[in-house]
């Protein structure tokens, strides 16, 4: 069948189940009851501290065929991650699904473990790196499922996602089980992706390598959710915190790119005191928080919040007074690290106030304007962040769909040419964002805006922006180039995309070696 975007998705996805094809951004309406874990309780004085994972892995106890689940606000320094996975072998446990709301490099060893039958599912919101091109080339029987980040905590407080054990990666802890990210010497700034985990997990596990004298203040996740307290040696290294994907670039054609989109935004006319902003984790993306600093400087304006991933430049603005408030769900370095346990006005939020879609109001839903990149964008405007050129795996949504969905204005920021490939394709490879949800496309060569917004469109003209059609920027880029090739992938589907509400917007079909 295809579902509204013309995209074809099989009724039935072997390792998957029944699918629900995707109907619109907004048109399919939650009609579920929230899921709760069972009802515990704890004798007075009673220990939660365990000597070790083996422990907790015989006391819970961990069984063949459990979904195990993590956050990655360690991003590519998380340590605990592997050191669950390697006791869970060493114990000869199987079949194990792994619910990791992002999968990095420093995850490899996970190969092995598929390889080996210790896991055979995965569950995620972006992968990169040697799980992302083993999952590619067709390394599991099941399908991997790509969420969003809102739909991650959707899937879970609605009992899609049901979680076993939550192993939560806690930079600081106290006996009974109060931790926070912003204490420790591993200290990893905000921890709101592990928030739903906490909440509706069957067991949840604190893992730290700082234990502090009861009670821990301030308090992330609560002792009311935490079941078992591990000490070990280290959970993570914070520097892997940072990535080169969390830089402002300093090319000039993504600056060129950055200062445009910030016009955009202003010739919108959002430049204005209570102004909300959101900017994705690429260097241009990054890039044009500078430019739009300029403009509320200049024009006197403060801005009610940022949002999303928050960088040491936003916590800049804080400081300058530019925002009142940062809402911060990962921090993307180490000195928005800092800045969520020294200052009030840096807030934590977790997933689901971030961006689930089936709540009664998440943040993403007051955004004036988000910035955001794209591995291609088609003639319709729907975009893709999930796989490169060649097919293979080397992304995610994270919280693309979700902001896209949410913002007054969605901008996406992207190279006319990447590699010396058009961005711009009639179709993409695979869809993470539909074309509904984005505004404009800006590019060094010029900047279109989706036919369904013929406002903004007049706006960006008064503006004396470069405003053409997005058909004529792909014509340019293909002058450019020449046209790419069309990829050949098999018939075999090894992951599954879910839009934000849990229907499927996409499949990701294998690869050649």
């Amino acid at each position: 069948m295809k579902n509204i975007i013309n995209r074809e998705i099989p009724e039935f996805v072997e390792g998957y189940g029944k699918v629900i094809p995707f109907a619109g951004a907004f048109t399919t309406l939650p009609d579920m009851q929230r899921q709760a874990p069972k009802v515990k309780t704890i004798k007075p004085h009673q220990s939660k501290l365990v000597a070790s994972l083996e422990r907790v892995f015989k006391d819970i106890p961990v069984q063949n065929g459990m979904t195990l689940s993590f956050h990655h606000h360690f991003r590519n320094g998380d340590g605990v991650v592997n050191m669950v996975l390697e006791t869970a072998a060493k114990l000869g446990i199987k079949d194990l699904k792994i619910a990791l709301s992002s999968i990095f490099p420093v995850h490899a060893p996970l190969v092995e473990h598929i390889k080996n039958g210790v896991v055979t599912a995965l569950d995620t919101n972006y992968m990169s790196g040697p799980v992302a091109q083993a999952v590619s080339l067709g390394i599991l029987a099941k399908p991997v499922v790509l969420r969003t980040h809102g739909g991650r905590a959707r899937a879970i407080e609605c009992g899609q996602l049901k979680i076993d054990v939550a192993f939560i990666a806690a930079p600081a802890a106290d006996e009974y089980g109060n931790i926070n990210g912003v204490q420790g010497t591993a200290a990893c700034g905000s921890l709101g992706y592990a928030f739903p985990d906490a909440q509706y997990a069957e067991h949840v596990v604190a893992i730290t390598d700082c234990i502090f004298e009861y009670p821990l203040a301030p308090v992330s996740i609560p002792q009311t959710r935490v079941d078992y307290v591990v000490k070990v040696d280290s959970v993570g290294d914070p520097k892997g915190i940072v990535s080169g994907t969390t830089r402002i670039t300093k090319d000039p054609v993504g600056l060129k790119i950055a200062d445009t989109a910030a016009r955009v935004i202003q010739a919108a006319g959002l430049i204005k005191d209570g102004f909300s902003f959101q900017t994705g984790a690429g260097g241009a993306s990054l890039a044009t928080a500078h430019f739009v600093r300029q403009m509320m400087e200049q024009q006197d304006v403060t801005g009610s919040f940022a949002l999303g991933g928050i960088t040491g430049y936003m916590v800049e603005m804080l400081e300058k007074g530019l925002f009142k408030k940062l809402m911060d769900v990962q921090g993307f370095d180490l000195e928005a690290v800092q800045s969520i346990g020294l200052n009030p006005n840096h807030l934590e939020i977790g997933a689901d106030y971030y961006a689930s879609p089936f709540n009664s109001g998440c943040t993403v839903n007051m955004l004036d304007t988000v910035i955001l990149g794209a591995t291609e964008i088609d003639t319709n405007f729907n975009v893709n962040v999930v796989t490169g050129s060649d097919g293979v795996i080397m992304g995610g949504s994270g919280g693309h769909a979700d902001a896209a969905a949410g913002a007054q204005v969605t901008i996406v920021v992207a190279n006319l040419l990447r590699g010396r490939l058009p961005i711009i394709v009639d179709q993409v490879l695979t869809v993470t964002t539909p074309g509904e949800t984005i505004d404009v496309l800006v590019t060094e060569r010029g900047v279109a805006v989706n036919p369904r917004r013929d406002d903004l469109k007049a706006q960006l003209k008064a503006a004396g922006l470069p405003v053409k059609e997005i058909s004529d920027l792909k014509a340019l880029a293909e002058q450019i180039s020449g046209a790419p090739e069309a990829l050949t992938t098999g018939n075999n589907i090894v992951a599954v995309v879910e839009y934000r509400d849990g229907t499927i917007i996409d499949v990701v079909r294998q690869v050649e070696a």
